[in-house]
């Protein structure tokens, strides 16, 4: 059994608008609904300086506005100090302001009430069309009907909740109050994790949790929420100092996009369970077998009700995204965000997880993660060299500790409450570029690695005293679990002391380490991947080869070369996607269900035999004067289609890697008789040990397929003498009627009627000299187990030199430049084309001498030759014998380098890198910490005194930076101006 997979070689770079998508956390396929796709609508960005309502104290940013139907986004210059992604839904009102001359402004009245006014800075024919683009989208939008949807689908948000219960003395409440858009507290139907029953990780009071609601209640009231938040630089200092815990949730869906899912598919999560209820497979068996291994510590997960939710959340995922399906750590993070999210926010925040901000994790080869540790080591290489140097010489690989804080988003490794304050920054500090796969493809994060590096720098001097993995482990745990511990606990400073070592961690990673940014890791990743991918398919090819249930007769290095021409033939022509089985049968437990394993069709089949027999493919060998180059082409004939459906001895119309080996272990290893046997078995359609006149016939146009590039007439002779020997000798062995003379006429025979049988067939081969040489050994030789030239990985990137050059040199433009030379060639008479045969063994046209023949005097009949319909006569194309002979058409292999090169190489201990990713579930054993036990919410104070003191707007100061908008002071002043500003009349 076996997976082979090639779509990390066909990993291409997103475009720019994929990249412009990425970057606002939409959704790549646009989709609005069940099987409803948006209408293809024009998409603009423009200039435009962003400037809040009357009630907010933010400076006017330029930047750039984009529509992006059904979205309207937009981000300052900087891309990262302002931005907003709008659902044009949201829009309740758009107005041109009457400013002052020379001025396009619009005034934009979002659903909660609040106002927002872009001035569009470029030309007055851009800005004109533009608002035409918006209008007909806001159109479109109003007529699908998704403005009324709002309603409903923020009542949802605990934002709405937390907004009107802190008082409706804000005018943007009174507004929404007044239209009967915001419910009361009491009619809300906010959705929430588990720990609204069972209580959230933490201290409520050391967290301060009253605290961080009230800043956050006063900035959602003046810069949106859910739908419509406006992302400020305030916005990322809150985040950084940590989301409360009932708000956590809804931030995470709105931060990382996935609100925009879940706004689109209303209901498709419990459509996804409805529908395949029952259904067990491969992926629901290992779901089943990490359930109880998933936070056991947290008490929802003790519980039935706990352990039902992560079941439904991960079955869900992987009967959505089947190729993915479930993966070890996907439950880790399940189970995570279950404690601040219902299950169908967990659902659409895990598929944006597993397919958009960590692509590749999660996958049968993990590609993405094992590409995010070869680009941490060159970071650490880059940032850290000491400590680089000293696990160089000690030999400690920093996958042993860093791979499970990949995959688990330090969830498995710090204490809980830490855990999330990073993936609350992971989701707001999410990656400036990403990459989009067909299998499968790859990213890690600024955050991460700022952090992990961070850790490494804090623990230096420790670092430089461990000897092996155990102490790197041990002493990552120990750091861990202090991270609630005062960073200067002998200071005279009551300030410095109130530090905990875990905002040292945040502030040495967003400080120190802020020259890791999103093109350094997107060019050390263009750099690595090449090298992952190798590894990857070089330690997949092992597997496969390892997993095969039998190597019949072949060694594991000529099982090898099978993989690599099997692998080669998938690439140049992929196989379909294997549809799931029904239900009926998945839900079948009698017996278990066989693992997933790759099957080729008929077309990849024949790639595959082209690069294996001789005979089912097209070489020419072209010469123009310019060039000598070999034209090789893939044949097609009814004896490559029989081949591929003689081996599919399960009928299963595929073949698989195993069926492969067995079917040229059937043919590779015969003498003579075997593979007289065996070609006469290939022929016999129905298998009832007798071959039809038809037969007889096909068989010899498979003979002549064969032979149809050798020189001379012998081979062709051959088959001439062969067909009539075969149906004089199989007239004479009729069965005749009882006192029937031997000179009389043989019954007739119908064309689809038993005619001859194995014995027959044997005597009539063996009867030429030619057949016979051919079946014995020539035949054989022509299945060749040669090593494949290594196919180059594709370039992915798409610069603008690199696309030039991937342009000029494409596959067409060689094509007409051949084309080309070939013209001028044949104009100055040097243009010649040969053809190599498949078997090469006679040079010249001297025919052999044919045996004679089997049968007796008696047996000879003249009348028997109508039964013959063929002539002897054939007619051949002669071509030098130069280029004919047998070394021209064998390629030489180095046996002792192959197998020397192979054993080192090829079948080696598995790398440090992947032994890391093998023992990923050892490494997924979660420390339990105190500081993670659930408290109540009462006890913590709400007095306003208490939250005035506790320090929380020293940690935002602490994360302050300066944003410069860019803009003069006059034209912050217009800005302010256009605030004020009237609507056109």
């Amino acid at each position: 059994m076996a997976m082979i997979s090639t779509q990390l070689r066909n990993f291409r770079e997103p475009t720019k608008d994929q990249l412009t998508q990425l970057f606002f956390s939409l959704p790549l396929d646009a989709q609005v609904g069940v099987g409803e796709k948006v209408n293809e609508q024009e998409r603009m960005d423009i200039s435009a300086v962003l400037t809040l309502g009357q009630d907010a104290e933010e400076d006017p940013y330029p930047g750039k506005l984009y529509l992006l139907p059904p979205y309207l986004t937009f981000s300052s210059l900087d891309r990262k100090s302002v931005r907003f992604t709008l659902p044009l839904c949201t829009i309740r009102r758009v107005e041109r302001l009457n400013a002052r001359a020379g001025i396009y402004a619009l005034s934009l009245s979002l659903w909660h009430g609040m106002k927002i006014v872009v001035q569009l800075t470029s030309l007055r024919p851009t800005a004109d069309l533009f608002c035409a683009l918006l209008r007909d989208a806001l159109k479109a939008e109003l007529q699908r009907g998704q403005m009324k949807a709002v309603k409903g689908f923020v009542k949802t948000c605990y934002s709405e909740v937390l907004v009107a219960s802190s008082g409706d003395d804000s005018k943007d409440s009174a507004a929404s109050k007044a239209d009967g858009d915001v419910s009361d507290s009491s009619e809300s139907m906010y959705l929430g994790g588990l720990g609204l029953k069972f209580k959230f990780p933490g201290d409520p009071k050391k967290l301060r949790e009253a605290s961080k609601s009230k800043l956050w209640t006063t900035y959602l009231k003046c810069h949106g929420r859910n739908l419509t938040l406006l992302r400020y630089p305030q916005c990322t200092r809150l985040v950084q100092v940590g989301l409360p815990n009932r708000l956590r949730g809804e931030m995470w869906e709105t931060l990382s996009g996935s609100i925009y899912l879940r706004f689109a598919h209303p209901g498709m999560y419990e459509r996804i369970l409805k529908d395949n209820e029952g259904r067990t497979s491969t992926s629901t068996e290992e779901i089943e077998k990490d359930l109880h291994r998933s936070l056991p510590e947290y008490s929802a997960y003790q519980s039935e009700e706990g352990i039902g939710a992560l079941r439904r959340v991960l079955q869900a995922y992987s009967f959505r995204n089947t190729e993915t399906g479930y993966c070890q750590a996907m439950n880790i993070l399940a189970a995570a965000i279950l404690i601040y999210m219902s299950e169908e926010q967990a659902f659409w925040l895990l598929e944006v997880i597993c397919d958009r901000l960590l692509p590749g994790y999660y996958s049968p080869s993990m590609h993405g993660t094992l590409l995010d540790q070869r680009v941490f080591e060159s970071l650490v290489h880059r940032c850290l060299p000491v400590i680089y140097d000293h696990f160089t010489q000690v030999d400690v690989q920093l996958s042993v500790a860093s791979l499970p804080w990949f995959l688990s988003l330090f969830i498995n490794s710090m204490p809980m409450v830490f855990a999330f304050r990073i993936i609350d920054c992971f989701f707001c500090m999410g990656p400036k570029v990403l990459f989009q796969v067909a299998s499968s493809l790859i990213t890690t994060y600024p955050p991460l690695t700022h952090i992990q590096t961070a850790i490494l720098k804090i623990n230096g001097e420790k670092l430089l005293q461990i000897q092996d993995d155990g102490g790197f482990i041990h002493l990552m745990r120990e750091y861990f679990a202090s991270l609630g511990d005062s960073a200067h606990p002998e200071s005279s400073d009551p300030r410095a002391r109130a530090i905990t070592r875990f905002q040292e961690l945040l502030l040495v990673s967003f400080r120190e380490f802020a020259v890791i940014t999103d093109d350094t890791i997107l060019n050390e990743r263009r750099k690595f991947r090449s090298e992952i991918v190798t590894s990857i398919e070089s330690f997949s090819k092992r597997s496969a080869i390892r997993n095969l249930k039998t190597l019949e007769r072949f060694t594991k290095e000529q099982a090898g070369l099978i993989y690599d021409a099997l692998f080669k033939a998938i690439c140049v022509e992929p196989p379909p996607v294997a549809p799931l089985p029904p239900v009926a049968l998945l839900t079948t437990k009698d017996t278990g269900e066989e693992r997933p394993e790759t099957r080729i069709g008929l077309k990849t089949f024949r790639v595959f035999l082209s690069e294996i027999a001789t005979w089912a493919r097209t070489e020419k060998i072209v010469s123009n004067g310019f060039q000598q180059r070999v034209d090789r082409t893939i044949a097609e004939h009814e004896l490559i289609d029989r081949l591929f459906y003689f081996w599919d001895t399960s009928y299963r119309g595929a073949l698989s890697l195993q069926d492969l080996v067995s079917g040229l272990n059937g043919v590779m290893f015969n003498d003579l008789m075997e593979n007289i046997e065996w070609f006469f078995n290939l022929h016999d359609k129905n298998k009832d040990g007798y071959l039809t006149k038809d037969e007889v016939l096909t068989l010899s146009e498979s003979l002549l397929f064969i032979f149809r590039f050798e020189i001379g007439d012998a081979y062709l002779g051959a088959v001439s003498r062969f067909m009539s020997n075969a149906f004089e000798y199989g007239d004479a062995l009729l069965p005749r009627p009882d006192g029937s003379d031997l000179d009389d006429e043989p019954p007739p025979v119908e064309s689809n009627q038993p005619y001859m049988n194995l014995a027959t067939f044997r005597m009539v081969v063996l009867a030429d000299e030619i057949l016979e040489s051919f079946f014995e050994t020539d035949f054989s030789s022509t299945f060749r187990l040669e090593p494949v030239p290594i196919m180059e990985i594709p370039n992915s990137n798409t610069g603008l030199l690199g696309g030039l050059w991937q342009n000029i040199a494409s596959d067409d433009n060689r094509k007409i430049f051949q084309k080309v030379t070939d013209e001028i060639g044949k104009t100055i008479g040097k243009h010649q084309v040969f053809h190599r045969p498949a078997i090469g063994k006679f040079t010249h046209l001297e025919e052999p001498k044919a045996r004679e023949s089997l049968l007796t005097g008696t047996m000879r009949r003249s009348a028997s030759k109508s039964s013959l319909t063929a002539t002897e006569s054939s007619s051949g194309v002669a071509a030098p014998s130069a280029l004919q002979t047998s070394s021209s058409s064998t390629l030489t292999v180095d046996q002792q380098s192959l197998a020397s090169d192979i054993s080192s190489s090829e079948f080696s201990p598995m790398p440090s890198i992947f032994q890391a990713a093998a023992n990923a579930a050892a490494m997924m054993e979660r420390t339990p910490f105190a500081i993670d036990d659930a408290k109540d919410d009462d006890e913590e104070s709400d007095d306003g005194s208490e939250i005035a003191d506790d320090g929380v707007m020293d940690e935002v100061d602490a994360f302050l930076e300066a944003h410069d908008s860019g803009l003069t002071e006059a034209e912050r002043e217009l800005a302010k101006d256009l605030i004020n500003a009237e609507p056109v009349k």
